[in-house]
């Protein structure tokens, strides 16, 4: 299993949620290998007003998380695959090959936090439901760890993710008429066509348009107008495929000299 991990905020039964997961396994599930799951539900002692962890307790959580990997690793049963912190606690959730040996990685583990209280169990979960259901981020999740990677990167490079500019997006669907018809629409919301193709994908064809508006790049701004096409792009049965946008960096710097 490859190790690569995203973090994203969701809300979970009416709460603030922080879901961090291993996504580089997401090719491989459901794994056979790995039949059972198990977790550990750690109380935070000190938790801020919206259930999530504090900074004064964010090394404890990282010190017990270390910890139950190495316990994990020694009785070489399980594969952390993912961590939700909501409503005062942290879920560490594992892939096990077997679960016979869980109590004591955990007990192993925790021994050396006697100032937290926790709880353990596991199960059967060979569709792997709490990684594809809980865990991975749906589309609008996914979108929104995207934007924020692209973001992250611009900002990285001098961008004044607060000036406007023109932001091209992209939108594929399965039949012509969808795709006039969301054309239609993106113009009445101020957006501007730019191109129209046709890509062939598994025996069919998807017709494209990219379309472009001037908008801020900035987490919150480009978050709110992703979600509102995708819902958009759903609307007329179609997909959309994201954005990009040129550099542009403080007004006071492209003055100097």
């Amino acid at each position: 299993m490859q190790e690569y991990w995203e973090a994203y905020m969701k809300p979970i039964d009416g709460h603030a949620a922080m879901v961090s997961l291993n996504a580089g396994i997401a090719d491989s599930v459901p794994d056979e290998e790995y039949m059972y799951v198990g977790f550990v539900k750690v109380k935070l002692n000190n938790p801020k007003e919206d259930g999530l962890v504090s900074e004064q307790e964010g090394d404890d959580v990282g010190f017990i998380e270390d910890r139950l990997e190495m316990e994990s690793l020694r009785y070489r049963n399980g594969k952390y695959i993912g961590r939700i912190i909501t409503q005062g606690e942290v879920n560490f959730i594992y892939a096990l090959k077997m679960d016979f040996e869980w109590q004591n990685t955990v007990q192993d583990a925790m021994k050396h936090f006697g100032e937290y209280s926790y709880e353990f169990g596991s199960r059967i979960d060979s569709e792997w439901e709490v990684y594809q259901k809980l865990l991975f981020p749906n589309v609008k999740e996914w979108q929104i760890i995207t934007n924020h990677h692209a973001c992250d990167n611009l900002k990285e490079q001098g961008d004044d993710l607060h000036q406007t500019r023109a932001i091209e997006h992209k939108s594929y669907f399965t039949c012509n008429d969808d795709r006039e018809a969301f054309a239609q629409k993106i113009q009445e919301m101020g957006f501007k066509e730019q191109k129209r193709s046709e890509v062939p994908f598994r025996d069919e064809t998807m017709y494209g348009i990219s379309f472009y508006r001037k908008d801020k790049p900035f987490y919150y701004d480009i978050d709110a107008l992703t979600v509102e096409l995708i819902d958009v792009s759903e609307a007329y049965n179609g997909k959309y495929d994201g954005w990009e946008c040129a550099l542009v960096k403080p007004i006071w710097q492209t003055q100097k000299k």
